[in-house]
């Protein structure tokens, strides 16, 4: 028989890594069927395997944990420890956050990722100031123009009423022309029904969930925004970590990044699918539409850089030099 001293040895031989696990907590304002919230499992299906166990994350969706806006807070303070953000949600705390809100300052998915690796330097300079890190970026699907008659040039969009949802794409749509009204998700289908709007601007994914197609016919695609969602977590707990499990959840945030822009192309695509099943007209935006979105966010690009000291200004300037070199290989 076996030594109580044995019997210790051999406990504290088969049990390290119970000792030593890890439970993160990780909140997200999306639902299970959202490819943000399918990434992030992968995510931390990935990082629960490679670290053997020594770290798992204890994934919130759907806002159950904490409210989407609350997010970077709770991440900052430690509630939790990991969180999924929208950017764009910050933009009144610094000018950055709001630069793909900018028509067409990131019209396509390619461009979308080198405004991203232009961002990424400058936030993880703010985001380390305040205790935190973003180890992932992902786009969201482009946007385009829900409308009752087929857009055939800009001058189309003349007298139209244009629901939208932030100051700066009310300010693009009066320059294309509309009359332009933010309202909340929530009022669209009462303003169809009530003659409030008669054409809205947004992503295929939201037509869907507004059901569109019972208020107009024609979705125009113009890619036009592509805001993103950024993975972040505390920084104090992942100093914790051992050092090779640090490593495990950066490579695995650089291959969420990959994977989710991915996911967020194939989303878009499936969308805009739906859409036809529903007997919507879908078509891309005309040549003048885009030279149009074009021309106004170069305007909006020179009104943002007066709200921005030079260290913000430095990242358009980056961004417009990768953009400027990409074109030109």
């Amino acid at each position: 028989m076996l030594s109580l001293t044995k019997w210790a040895a051999l406990a504290a031989l088969a049990f390290p890594l119970a000792v030593s696990a890890t439970t993160w907590t990780m909140a997200t304002g999306y639902p299970e069927n959202s490819f943000f919230t399918k990434n992030i499992r992968q995510f931390a299906q990935e990082v629960e395997q490679e670290s053997a166990g020594r770290l798992k994350l204890d994934i919130r969706a759907n806002s159950t944990l904490i409210k989407h806006d609350a997010i970077k807070r709770a991440v900052q303070s430690g509630q939790v420890q990991a969180g999924e953000i929208r950017f764009g949600v910050y933009g009144n705390e610094n000018p950055v956050y709001n630069l793909d809100g900018l028509p067409n300052i990131a019209a396509n998915y390619k461009e979308a990722m080198l405004l991203a690796d232009a961002q990424a330097p400058f936030f993880d300079k703010l985001f380390g100031k305040n205790g935190m890190r973003v180890i992932s970026y992902v786009a969201w699907p482009g946007q385009g123009f829900y409308t009752k008659k087929e857009i055939k040039s800009v001058d189309d969009f003349k007298g139209m009423k244009l629901r939208i949802y932030s100051k700066p794409t009310q300010k693009m749509g009066e320059m294309l022309g509309f009359d332009a009204i933010i309202l909340p998700f929530a009022e669209v289908a009462q303003a169809f029904a009530t003659g409030l709007i008669d054409s809205q601007f947004t992503s295929a994914q939201t037509g869907i969930d507004t059901q569109a197609w019972d208020n107009v016919k024609y979705f125009m695609y113009s890619g036009t925004l592509h805001n993103k969602n950024g993975i972040i977590i505390n920084e104090r707990a992942f100093r914790k970590l051992d050092d090779d499990v640090q490593k495990i959840v950066l490579e695995a945030g650089k291959r969420a990044t990959q994977r989710g822009f991915e996911m967020s192309k194939q989303a878009s695509d499936e969308t805009l699918e739906s859409l036809k099943k529903h007997g919507m007209h879908v078509s891309q935006a005309p040549q003048d539409v885009q030279d149009a979105l074009a021309k106004i966010g170069e305007t909006m690009m020179d009104d943002w850089r007066n709200t921005a000291n030079p260290e913000e200004q430095k990242v358009l300037d980056d961004y417009l030099a990768m953009k400027k070199k990409a074109e030109d290989a």
